[in-house]
């Protein structure tokens, strides 16, 4: 360090912030070395009166091996579409996937914030997290982004993951505040969810095959985007299909167009001439 410029460091090496051991958690690592560059440290004004894109809607079910997570592809902005492939599920680690829904462009860095903490964690540590774990530092996270979601942009994720120690799928949903809820069975979220979470109501049993289990999620976005503007429904025309992830022992992994527009094709076809699914 030269004598003229005291605290200043050598050039070319890192600040000492890097070099200083510390917490697991990058995201506590930013907030003391760089703090402007999360989310929920912006500074926006008063009041906020812009249009900015909206994802929905996400569902979660668990089957006999393990949790599907399923999400629609539109986004909204106020009256518009503004994307009709956004992804809206992503896999934050090895054995765990988010599905996102509000205000896109938060939560996408939101999420890639998140899958750098884990991987982070698993680095400093040598061990995955637990189950319990991911979940609630991802709730710390979202309680993070509260300044924002009182102006009206808000971030509500879905997760799920295998907890390897009990060998089973489980599911968590929040709230705004950074509220974190252990579902069972199966979950939705955004604004389709209430239709969404009927349809489950009817499709899905205890004990479903991963095969059955896909369909039930997949008709789900389907019943959801049939009453729902902001849900958008397969598109056979476009060949667009609802992105879909299953977690299990094997880990986290997206089921492949071909198979979803097998999938698709087949609840098409057996609601032709009655497109409202019943049985």
């Amino acid at each position: 360090m030269s004598a003229g410029a005291p605290g200043r460091a050598e050039r070319g090496r890192l600040p000492a912030a890097y070099l200083t051991p510390g917490s697991a958690s990058f995201t506590e690592f930013l907030s003391g070395a760089a703090p402007e560059l999360l989310p929920g440290r912006r500074a926006l004004p008063a009041t906020v009166e812009f249009d900015a894109t909206h994802g929905t809607t996400i569902v979660a079910a668990e089957f006999a091996d393990g949790v599907v997570v399923a999400g629609d592809r539109r986004a909204t902005m106020g009256n518009l579409i503004a994307n009709r492939v956004m992804e809206k599920v992503f896999t934050a680690d090895e054995y765990s996937v988010i599905g996102i829904a509000g205000t896109a462009g938060i939560a996408v860095e939101l999420v890639k914030l998140y899958q750098v903490e884990l991987e982070h964690y698993e680095k400093i540590e040598g061990a995955l997290m637990s189950v319990e774990g991911k979940a609630n530092r991802l709730a710390t996270m979202i309680r993070a982004n509260l300044g924002l979601a009182m102006q009206g942009l808000t971030v509500v994720p879905l997760f799920a993951g295998f907890d390897i120690v009990e060998g089973r799928g489980r599911m968590f949903s929040y709230d705004v505040t950074g509220g974190c809820y252990p579902e069972r069975d199966h979950q939705a979220i955004g604004s389709g969810a209430l239709f969404a979470r009927g349809s489950l109501k009817k499709l899905w049993r205890p004990g479903m095959s991963e095969a059955d289990t896909v369909r039930a999620c997949v008709e789900s976005l389907y019943d959801a985007a049939d009453d729902d503007s902001a849900t958008g429904g397969p598109d056979v025309g476009r060949r667009i299909w609802p992105t879909l992830a299953v977690v299990d022992e094997r880990g986290a992994r997206f089921l492949p167009d071909d198979v979803l527009a097998g999938v698709v094709e087949s609840i098409v076809a057996d609601r032709r001439g009655n497109p409202g699914g019943a049985r």
